[in-house]
């Protein structure tokens, strides 16, 4: 990857890295489906007079089919699985389970893309790291198998998408594709989500979150994550789940002084390196050059 696919890396991947906190915060008084239409709406708004500026939408005109589509299997359906999910699991075991996308993606290349030792090889050690990193926490409510098995299906839906953004809508600007989306979410959602407008006062705590998960987690994000794909393909972009959870706990060593041991430090460890070899580029084979006969 060049340096921008670098950057792009580094940026979604600290952002995607705090969305597992911040819906444990909106959805204390806010309800799942409310959270994922807010911050796709939030995010709409602070992307559209973008995209006007850039006068970039045009670029939609008869993409719709191919916008619905994305904003299905890429917001709508993952969105909404890991936030309802994330009401039986903790944001912990959450990170590992989005973390097998890059796995997934891995798999459903494989006949495009054949899986080199090298690369299983990073694939496994990465998913240990994630692992190592954040431990397995099944302890929760009695739907707690419930609720993993509907974020593992968010980490096939993410993976199917990366790859169909790479394949249907690639040549578009990545504002216009992000308000696409975004608009597409927050209509399909806004009735569900109207009906479930809360009771009780909203503290700001939770105001807060669904702010941040909307501007900076949605709109900037997608805005990375979909010129990331665009540079470094899908295989390489799912890698970013691999980074969230090391972001998280990085995240909470430096702002709310969480220790750090051995396992931190291991666990950081094996996913730089497994990162390293899905990354690194493959060698050419050089054929042996065979001789013509003298005539």
């Amino acid at each position: 990857m060049n340096r921008l696919a670098w950057s792009l890396f580094v940026l979604c991947s600290v952002l995607w890295g705090l969305p597992y906190f911040l819906i444990k915060i909106a959805i204390e008084d806010l309800s799942p489906v409310l959270v994922v239409a807010g911050r796709t709406a939030i995010a709409a708004a602070v992307l559209i007079p973008i995209a006007l500026m850039r006068g970039t939408l045009r670029a939609l005109r008869g993409r719709g089919r191919a916008i619905a589509l994305i904003a299905a299997v890429h917001i709508i359906v993952p969105f909404l699985l890991i936030t309802y999910g994330e009401q039986h699991i903790t944001s912990s075991l959450t990170g590992i389970l989005i973390a097998v996308e890059p796995v997934l993606i891995a798999l459903l290349l494989a006949r495009t893309e054949p899986l080199r030792a090298g690369r299983v090889f990073g694939l496994v050690l990465g998913f240990a790291g994630v692992v190592v990193l954040v431990g397995v926490d099944l302890s929760g409510d009695r739907y707690g198998l419930l609720g993993a098995a509907m974020v593992l299906a968010a980490a096939v839906s993410y993976a199917v998408a990366t790859i169909l953004v790479q394949r249907k809508v690639a040549d578009l600007p990545p504002e216009t594709l992000t308000v696409g989306t975004t608009v597409t979410t927050t209509v399909v959602l806004a009735p569900v989500a109207l009906a479930n407008l809360p009771q009780e006062p909203v503290s700001a705590r939770s105001w807060g979150a669904l702010a941040v998960l909307g501007v900076l987690c949605t709109a900037v994000a997608l805005l990375a994550f979909y010129r990331l794909i665009a540079l470094a393909g899908p295989n390489r972009a799912g890698l970013i789940t691999y980074v969230n959870p090391v972001v998280a706990v990085l995240l909470g060593v430096a702002l709310l002084d969480e220790p750090i041991g051995a396992g931190t430090i291991g666990g950081f460890v094996l996913v730089v390196a497994g990162c390293w070899f899905c990354t690194r580029p493959v060698k050419a084979r050089i054929e042996p050059k065979v001789l013509e006969p003298a005539n």
